[in-house]
């Protein structure tokens, strides 16, 4: 009786399976006949569900837990746009060896003009996306140093650029200049993210783009932003993943060619970088590292306004040797400063040197031995003008070509008014207004207009002071 009743059980299991096998086989075939095209179809439920590698979902899911381990104050979302620059970067293995080694150097310069402005830690690796930590690094457009400050936006926050110095090229100015922008970015447009995407492409450029998307969420406004900025966040996040991760994917730290004890002082005289390394005992262009930002290798400090020279711990050296190189008075006399004109490409592509007057025009045959650098220094002009008004594509010239150099003119100078007045416009930010004006900041429209935060309002009437 009970082999009965279990023979009867199992043919009945048996009838319903096969009966649900055959539902299932009509149901692919009816889909079949009606579509003819197994891609073609609209009902979502019977599309059968993509089988995704394992492998390559185990392999992101240990990306993701890794940002999300990364103490941080910045969100660093995992998703496909990030992922395709950390594919992009954990093969750079040399690349990221040399920042792993710079980084001993720089980050903390970074860390500690971030920590004065109250700036998230993190930002320091944009450097890494903007220059790859290369104080003499210059963009297609003309944006210079470590951080990659275009000429208006530079001198809005306070660098300086004259015919002896470049403040974009120097660590410690440039990153208060940047972490300055932040700041101001990120009381303007309330998420770090978007703060960055605006040091990429301005704060202009991403509140127009909050407004088209009507979201404040960097990833749902992305595909208004212009293609560089789009992909420029993600490639912050991967660096931040690659130098937090570095050994996961075999980078090994390379040795970094600075001196990493230094000892820091302020001249108040001309000095010569060549003849201090001399003294010291050590190789021009090691010292010559450690101040990028002075164009012709001279520090030139005055009793008004002292200059920054950076050592390395001296040891042993010939202190009243060094004592003479400091104080020496000669180079002071032989020795002007001009401010510098601006080296943004745009900007110069907007110039008319034709409007210029034929007797301001010197033709200047090129010597051997000589590079543009030369040559500028010698009609105190920009090597970006030179550039500009000679076609020249790079800075390479040779014996014997002529180059067109267009030389100042005397003008006649007016009193400057105290302040200008400025209406502010749609879109406007604080450091674009101050690049419009000269000797204007974005710290001085804000004092004198008393903005206790960077938000601007259309209509809105601001003093613009001039100096």
């Amino acid at each position: 009786m009970i082999k009965k009743l279990l023979f009867t059980t199992f043919c009945a299991l048996t009838a319903f399976v096969s009966f649900s096998f055959g539902q299932q086989i009509l149901k692919v075939d009816s889909l079949y006949k009606k579509s003819n095209n197994i891609f073609v179809n609209n009902d979502t439920v019977t599309v059968p569900a993509v089988i995704e590698n394992p492998l390559l979902l185990s392999q992101n899911y240990i990306y993701k837990l890794r940002l999300d381990s990364i103490t941080k104050s910045i969100p660093l979302p995992h998703n496909e746009y990030v992922q395709q620059y950390i594919d992009i970067y954990a093969k750079r293995k040399d690349m990221f060896g040399k920042m792993l080694g710079l980084s001993n150097y720089y980050f903390p310069i970074f860390e500690k003009a971030l920590k004065d402005y109250n700036i998230p830690q993190e930002i320091k690796y944009l450097t890494i996306v903007e220059s790859q930590m290369d104080p003499h690094a210059v963009s297609r457009v003309g944006a210079t140093g470590i951080w990659q400050f275009m000429f208006g936006t530079g001198k809005a926050y306070g660098l300086k650029m004259d015919n002896f110095v470049d403040e974009r090229k120097d660590p410690v100015q440039a990153s208060y200049a940047a972490a300055a922008y932040f700041r101001d970015a990120f009381e303007e447009l309330g998420d770090w993210l978007l703060a960055i995407a605006a040091y990429n492409c301005g704060k202009g450029n991403v509140t127009r783009a909050i407004d088209k998307a009507g979201s404040r969420d960097f990833w749902v406004i992305r595909q208004y932003l212009p293609k560089e900025t789009r992909n420029y966040v993600p490639a912050f996040i991967a660096a931040v993943y690659v130098m937090n991760y570095s050994s996961k994917h075999q980078i090994t730290e390379q040795a970094c060619n600075l001196f990493l004890k230094t000892d820091t002082m302020q001249v108040n005289h001309f000095v010569s970088l060549s003849a201090l390394a001399k003294v010291l005992n050590i190789e021009d262009a090691s010292l010559f590292a450690l101040n990028p930002s002075y164009k012709k290798k001279i520090v030139n400090g005055t009793s008004d306004l002292p200059k920054r020279l950076v050592l390395p711990k001296i040891k042993g050296a010939d202190l009243a040797a060094m004592y003479d190189v400091l104080n020496n008075e000669d180079l002071d006399n032989k020795m002007q400063v001009i401010q510098a004109n601006t080296d943004d490409a745009r900007e110069l592509r907007k110039k008319k040197p034709a409007s210029v007057s034929s007797s301001a025009i010197v033709y200047y045959k090129v010597s051997p031995g000589q590079s543009l650098n030369t040559v500028a220094e010698k009609y105190g002009v920009e090597v970006q003008d030179l550039k500009v008004w000679n076609n020249l594509k790079s800075k390479n010239i040779v014996p014997g070509q002529k180059l067109k150099i267009y030389t100042a003119r005397k003008t006649v100078l007016k009193a400057p008014l105290l302040y200008s007045s400025y209406i502010v416009k749609r879109g406007d930010t604080l450091s674009e207004i101050a690049e419009k004006f000269d000797g204007a900041t974005v710290q001085n429209i804000k004092r004198d207009n008393r903005l206790a935060r960077a938000g601007l309002q259309v209509g809105m009437v601001l003093k613009i002071s001039k100096g």
